[in-house]
This record gives structure tokens, C-alpha cells and sequence, in this order.
């Protein structure tokens, strides 16, 4: 039922939102060079790695590491890069992802490929068994301020406690925490 969820949703998501996934693409052609897509190696279900798009927010050249990790991720951003990402406009285009089956509409997010502490970690306690969301229990909680320890604790709770009616949940705090730009970095 959850694959059938995502994928009419997806659908259905791409649909309405065709004119703003069009324009913001034009928007980041028209200001910076490079690619409109950045293609990310993530870690899905089973450690499998698949490839994730998302509006490209950083300069082409940026380090390939989460960017709470960079020491000064606004000298990295282009000129509307801030702007996608706290307003999460950078993960429409994982729709893609979720159409594919690659992802879900929620589920722990995906790790970055060179994320070893975190992919042996949620492996360890069977996280690796879920698809990967556009959001999480972990996203609604604290998103990438939150300590890996704290991050897998709630990507357990998740793992034990998933349901139809959980993950609407989870969908409409998440609604909330963007129009709030609630725990959103650039």
C-alpha cells in the first residue's frame, strides 16, 4: 500500500507542481553555470547506492560532504541557492526518486555515499531495511542538527513504530516545519 501511496503521489505531486519545477529550473539556469540538477550518490534500501537529483543549490566544485560539514557553506552557495534550501524548493526534483521507487515520501533520508558512520550504524540496527524519505522522523525532530547518535535513535523509532497513519503524520509536521522554516540551514 505504501509503494501505491508514493507513486500516485508522486504523480500527482509532479502534476501540480510542473510550472513551479519549470520555473525554478529556469531560475537556476539563468544564475549560475552548470548543470539545473545535482545528482547525489545516496545510500537507499539494503546499502544500495542509487543516484538522487535535487535543484542544484551549491557552485559547481563544491566538496562532496553533507554541508553542515563545510566551514563556510555560503561561499559555496549560488545566487539562489540559499533561497531553495530554506525553502526546501531543492528536493521537489526527488520526486523523480520516489516515482523510480528509489525513495518514499518518508522514510530516514537517504546517506550520503562517504556517510560511513551513519550507514554502519543504521545497518547495525536494520534502519538499512527501509526505503528513504523525502522526509523522516528524524527531519520533523531536528534535521541536520541533530547528532548521528540522536538521528539513528529516531530512525529506529521509526523503523518500529511505521504505519500508514504515522508517516501522514510525519508528512503534515513536515508541511508545518517548512512554512514555519522551522530547523531549515542553508
Amino acid at each position: 500500500m505504501k509503494r501505491l501511496f508514493d507513486l500516485l503521489l508522486s504523480v500527482l505531486a509532479a502534476l501540480l507542481l510542473l510550472l513551479p519545477l519549470i520555473l525554478l529550473a529556469l531560475a537556476v539556469a539563468i544564475t549560475s553555470k552548470g548543470p539545473v540538477l545535482y545528482w547525489s550518490d545516496r545510500v537507499g534500501r539494503n546499502n544500495k547506492t542509487f543516484r538522487m537529483p535535487k535543484f542544484r543549490s551549491m557552485r559547481i566544485g563544491t566538496p562532496v560532504v553533507a554541508t553542515h560539514l563545510l566551514s563556510s557553506p555560503d561561499v559555496y552557495l549560488t545566487p539562489i541557492g540559499s533561497f531553495l534550501r530554506t525553502s526546501s524548493l531543492d528536493e521537489l526534483p526527488q520526486l523523480w526518486s520516489i516515482f523510480r521507487g528509489d525513495m518514499s515520501f518518508v522514510g530516514p533520508r537517504p546517506a550520503l555515499f562517504n556517510q560511513h558512520d551513519l550507514i554502519e550504524l543504521r545497518t547495525r540496527h536494520g534502519v538499512q531495511t527501509l526505503l528513504p524519505g523525502l522526509t523522516g522522523w528524524a527531519q520533523v525532530n531536528g534535521r541536520d542538527e541533530l547528532p548521528i547518535a540522536e538521528k539513528l535513535a529516531l530512525d529506529i523509532e521509526y523503523l518500529n513504530k511505521r504505519s500508514f497513519w504515522f508517516d501522514i503524520k510525519i508528512l503534515m509536521s513536515t508541511a508545518l516545519k517548512v512554512i514555519m522554516r522551522d530547523n531549515v540551514a542553508h
